[in-house]
């Protein structure tokens, strides 16, 4: 069963990821979403956005030392529920590395392997990133270097309006040479930002292990193919660790598995 689920979602997810994108940035509905948090990494000054960015968010708390009680209490329903699910499935910022990484072959890039003892950066940028510095500095610094924040937000603004364009200066220079450099990354690297910077994954990335949603593997009829790694978004083995905190439940994996090994927990 998990596998004729797999094959219907993994058909559409490439779908729901655009229209994710589209709805998250539909704007006629702002007067009644804005202040909900986002599911996934997507920039609130961004003209079309109709929901409220959860790190910029948690910025702003940071900033005026309150605790973001709503905020993290729809993070922690999230997370407890599905994992990193949202990761996988609407986070408009994710959809973008995808896309890039399937420029790769038609590039001709080289593949680019990161180690994953590095995926504990992505703790700092959420907890000095996100936190600390904005409540020493009283601004929002991940907001002002986010790439996400650059490309939808950042670039669409400056081009329109004639007296941003006259404030451009070094700030926005580095914003820019940040997104050309990810850009570039996620070209050699399967989601680079998701793995190694993003600090909302940071968030959700400790429920993988006891979310309602989660996956297994039947170590007895694994052959240890290597199958689920070649086609997972962030490169994971699922075969030594399907409850994996980098996993974001595409479940491309089970998709693959030639022997039907790795199945959705409760089945």
């Amino acid at each position: 069963m998990s596998r004729v689920i797999a094959f219907l979602l993994t058909a559409k997810r490439r779908w729901v990821q655009a229209v994710s994108f589209i709805v998250m940035n539909s704007y006629f509905l702002q007067a009644f979403s804005k202040a909900i948090p986002c599911p996934g990494l997507n920039c609130y000054a961004c003209p079309g956005a109709i929901f409220a960015c959860p790190i910029g968010t948690l910025q702003h708390f940071a900033v005026t030392g309150q605790i973001p009680f709503y905020t993290l209490g729809v993070l922690g329903l999230l997370g407890a529920l599905v994992g990193r699910l949202a990761c996988g499935w609407l986070c408009p910022f994710g959809w973008l590395q995808e896309l890039m990484y399937g420029l790769r072959r038609g590039l001709h890039r080289p593949k680019w392997q990161v180690s994953e003892r590095w995926g504990w950066l992505r703790y700092v940028f959420l907890i000095v990133l996100v936190g600390l510095v904005p409540f020493l500095t009283h601004e929002p610094w991940f907001s002002k270097l986010c790439p996400q924040g650059t490309l939808q937000a950042g670039i669409p603004l400056v081009l329109v309006y004639a007296d941003l364009r006259a404030q451009v200066g070094w700030l926005y220079v580095l914003k820019i040479a940040i997104l050309l450099g990810f850009l570039v990354w996620m070209m050699s690297t399967k989601r680079p930002f998701c793995r190694f910077v993003c600090p909302l994954g940071a968030i959700w990335s400790p429920f993988n292990r006891v979310s309602a949603l989660r996956l297994a593997v039947d170590q007895e009829t694994c052959t240890q193919c290597g199958a689920c790694q070649r086609v997972c978004p962030v490169d994971i083995p699922v075969h030594e660790d399907p409850d994996s905190s980098r996993c974001i439940r595409c479940v491309e994996c089970i998709r693959v598995c030639p022997e039907a090994s790795i199945r959705l927990m409760g089945e």
